[in-house]
């Protein structure tokens, strides 16, 4: 398969050319801030949106990329644009834009950053039979950072915490994804994205202060107002999510993804359940494809 054309420190060059030097801090200490959109059917999804919450992050961390979020966005653009004709049939891209401190002994040491615009094949495979049966979600004993320590509106890849998370979640079942809790005992994230849930006709997910303020999480909070589904941020503890009628996970590449068990115990009567498929149906409107039956293409047999 031809290789992926990707930006990096001011070229465009193949992705297999985008090497990080050892002594790059993004490397040895995970000084490293990266945001990622998803194209559907080849057209990139609320970039603009995904990168100003990137300009948030490294104005945060004191990264200064050497480029405008108008220059961001044209470059990302790009990549997408030469990207084009290698787009599997049926497939789409995800596009991840990092920036590390570069090659520097010291945080302040005057090096130039490392930039880069990584566009890769979505490998639904990984996912897509969770949408007929639901994923096994594994609430974990190792908790989100403290937003004391560092805020999780951040996206960042200083990720050990969700690492051991998922080891833990795989122990009890290999195919699970772990939802973490803050350090009061209420659900934070999943290691990619936020959790929603379901109960007696309310949709509801922790508020922003403990969890990554994700576009999926604020998109599908804007379909559930125009479906006048009543919603709530709120405080959600591990018994909210085992007593729930539905619950469900989002982030940018697989959008809505429906659990089946949470720690073992089974959610709800239906997977997905009705309020799960309302949104479902709306997202695939909004983006002018059915992401469930493009996933489902690709999903490995029973």
């Amino acid at each position: 398969m031809p290789e992926l054309i990707a930006y990096f420190n001011g070229k465009f060059v193949p992705d297999s050319q985008c090497l990080i030097h050892a002594t790059d801090r993004g490397f040895r200490v995970g000084d490293v801030v990266y945001d990622l959109q998803r194209t559907f059917d080849g057209n990139v999804f609320r970039l603009r949106e995904h990168l100003e919450r990137f300009m948030r992050s490294l104005s945060y961390a004191r990264l200064d990329p050497g480029l405008s979020l108008d220059e961001l966005e044209s470059l990302t653009q790009e990549v997408i644009k030469r990207n084009a004709h290698l787009r599997q049939p049926g497939g789409d891209f995800t596009i991840t834009q990092f920036v590390t401190r570069g090659r520097a002994r010291h945080v302040l040491d005057p090096v130039p950053p490392t930039v880069c615009i990584l566009p890769q094949h979505i490998d639904f495979s990984q996912y897509s039979s969770f949408y007929r049966t639901g994923v096994h979600v594994v609430i974990a004993k190792t908790r989100s950072y403290h937003t004391a320590s560092l805020d999780p509106k951040v996206k960042h890849y200083s990720r050990m915490n969700f690492v051991l998370a998922n080891l833990e979640a795989t122990d009890v079942d290999p195919d699970a994804y772990p939802v973490l809790l803050d350090m009061d005992g209420n659900v934070a994230e999943h290691i990619a994205g936020n959790v929603f849930i379901v109960s007696n006709g309310v949709l509801k997910t922790p508020g922003d202060r403990s969890v990554l303020q994700g576009d999926t999480r604020k998109a599908i909070l804007q379909i559930a107002a125009q479906l006048e589904i009543p919603t709530s941020e709120e405080d959600i503890q591990p018994y909210d999510v085992y007593t729930a009628d539905e619950v469900f996970l989002t982030n940018t590449t697989y959008c809505i993804l429906p659990a089946g068990l949470v720690d073992n115990r089974s959610i709800g009567d239906e997977v997905p359940g009705p309020v799960t498929r309302k949104i479902q149906a709306a997202w695939s409107e909004m983006v002018g494809i059915d992401f469930v039956d493009q996933a489902l293409y690709y999903s490995p047999p029973a």
